[in-house]
């Protein structure tokens, strides 16, 4: 089985730390070609760095705010100029400014969250195809949640727009057929900073509710991404995978 990714140009969003960070150093291992983009350039630098001592693959960085679409305009036109096409799209990027009940959540932070993690993937993908994949095919690979998949009491907006990323997934898969592939992870509770306030707290009793009596780690979901964004994955799309150690079978 070929997962590799030699020849191909990754364009990974969210991608100067955690899971994005993560799967960028995957499909550089892998052999493609990656630009990183988030909003800070010295962080993405430091990643870019790193990553090219870790591969010694070709890297670059272009700083954009993944809920402004003329900034993914400019990050896709970016990275067709220096690699000559984009094949491989992960929509990482999330925010989520609120945590309490839905009902008191205000409208600024209900914006922001809307725009990053919902309508940024929709704009990002756009952007590709009209820039490379229409002509040249490839694979948006969007990072959702199991918080689409179920029902939490503080964080229900964030899960809203992940269950909204999830059906995109699905309508973008069958509009862009069949050049593009367009494939989802949902993952469970994973270690990164963003979600350092739901792990952090009770890590050990947290894992042994786990069936593989563990929390996720970034790595966790590269493997994944790697291997969807592959030609070993070529009849895979549409889909949304759970990557999640079992936590839905808990409920």
């Amino acid at each position: 089985m070929d997962v590799r990714l030699e020849g191909k140009v990754a364009l990974v969003t969210g991608a100067s730390r955690g899971i994005g960070r993560a799967i960028a150093e995957g499909m550089a291992a892998s052999g493609a070609a990656v630009m990183l983009s988030s909003r800070k350039v010295e962080d993405l630098e430091t990643a870019a760095e790193e990553i090219r001592a870790a591969t010694g693959a070709d890297v670059d960085v272009f700083a954009a705010n993944a809920g402004e679409p003329d900034q993914a305009d400019a990050c896709v036109a970016a990275t067709v100029e220096r690699f000559g096409g984009v094949d491989i799209l992960v929509n990482n990027a999330a925010t989520n400014p609120y945590f309490g009940p839905t009902m008191e959540i205000d409208a600024s932070r209900f914006d922001k969250t809307v725009a990053v993690n919902w309508r940024g993937p929709l704009m990002w993908a756009q952007a590709a195809w009209r820039a490379s994949m229409a002509e040249r095919g490839g694979v948006v690979l969007n990072i959702a949640s199991i918080g689409g998949m179920s029902v939490e009491s503080s964080i229900g907006v964030y899960n809203g727009t992940k269950a909204a990323v999830i059906h995109l997934t699905r309508q973008l898969a069958l509009e862009l057929s069949p050049g593009v592939r367009v494939v989802g992870i949902a993952p469970g509770l994973v270690k990164t900073d963003m979600a350092r306030a739901l792990w952090e707290p009770n890590e050990e009793a947290m894992a042994r509710h786990m069936p593989v009596g563990r929390l996720g780690v970034p790595e966790d979901i590269a493997n994944a991404a790697v291997f969807l964004c592959s030609d070993a994955a070529s009849w895979i799309t549409g889909t949304t995978v759970v990557v999640d150690g079992g936590a839905l079978l808990r409920g």
